[in-house]
């Protein structure tokens, strides 16, 4: 299904099952296939749709500058187009912010929200200055080596030995997201505000998934965030890094159903 709003052409979004709403975000630089892993067991009880975020797969990125609370807004525009009034947000990383943003602006619609290998807090400096350099490499024709140096390092030590075809199938599709999208997310990213008192104040339920081996957002500081909310359901994968639903789908599932029941029926 494609609709589009006064910013984004168009929004391609898949849609599953039937029941109460589950939202699944991808993070960067993938697409909602990211999650097709997982859509399965959740479709049989809930209703799941799984957009492209605008700039990814399917959809158009369009030609203002991205920010993180216009990729909130698309999400919104997908649910307007569903007539679902309440939903439970799931975002990976970078899915995990737009779902934070989409708390911020339109909070009665969130039945709860799942933070999936994902932070509240703000970049800190070396992040931002990171970011910077990875644009500036893409900005010079580097999209590539960039991917491919990026991609392995969101998986832990056992995924790198045991599974390198599913580490490969990710550099593929990182490679095939366009360099302004890549250029026009990363500036989104660093720019976004830090939600951690969004997260302190949240009158819904969250849930945060954590993997042991994640380089990207560190066990540490995520552990720090989730015990902020009023209510949190924390998991901790061992063996686990940056990509749950391709590391530990089963782990995933589970926890996804189990936070969903309470959001819906408790």
């Amino acid at each position: 299904m494609v609709i589009s709003n006064r910013q984004f052409p168009s929004i391609y979004y898949q849609k599953f099952g039937s029941g109460p709403a589950i939202v699944l975000l991808h993070g960067f630089p993938e697409s909602g296939v990211l999650w097709k892993d997982v859509w399965p067991a959740l479709a049989e009880q809930y209703t799941v749709i799984v957009p492209d975020l605008p700039g990814s797969g399917k959809s158009a990125r369009g030609n203002d500058a991205i920010s993180i609370e216009a990729l909130a807004g698309s999400v919104a525009a997908v649910l307007e187009a569903e007539q679902v009034d309440q939903a439970l947000l799931a975002g990976h990383s970078m899915g995990g912010y737009i779902a934070l943003a989409f708390a911020a602006l339109y909070s009665s619609k969130l039945a709860g929200l799942s933070m999936v290998h994902s932070t509240a807090y703000a970049d800190d400096e070396e992040k931002k200055n990171n970011r910077k350099k990875a644009i500036e490499l893409i900005r010079k024709g580097g999209k590539e080596p960039f991917i491919k140096q990026m991609i392995p390092a969101l998986f832990s030590p056992r995924t790198k030995e045991t599974l390198p075809g599913i580490i490969e199938r990710q550099v593929e599709s990182g490679l095939k997201l366009e360099a302004e999208s890549m250029i026009a997310y990363y500036q989104a990213m660093l720019e976004r505000p830090d939600r951690i008192g969004l997260v302190a104040n949240a009158a819904f339920p969250m849930q945060w998934i954590i993997g042991k081996d994640d380089s990207v957002i560190s066990f540490t500081k995520g552990l720090q965030q989730c015990t902020l909310a009023y209510t949190n359901f924390v998991s901790v994968y061992n063996m686990c890094g940056h990509m749950s639903m391709l590391e530990n789908k089963d782990g995933l599932v589970f926890d996804l159903l189990d936070f969903a029941a309470y959001c819906f029926w408790s």
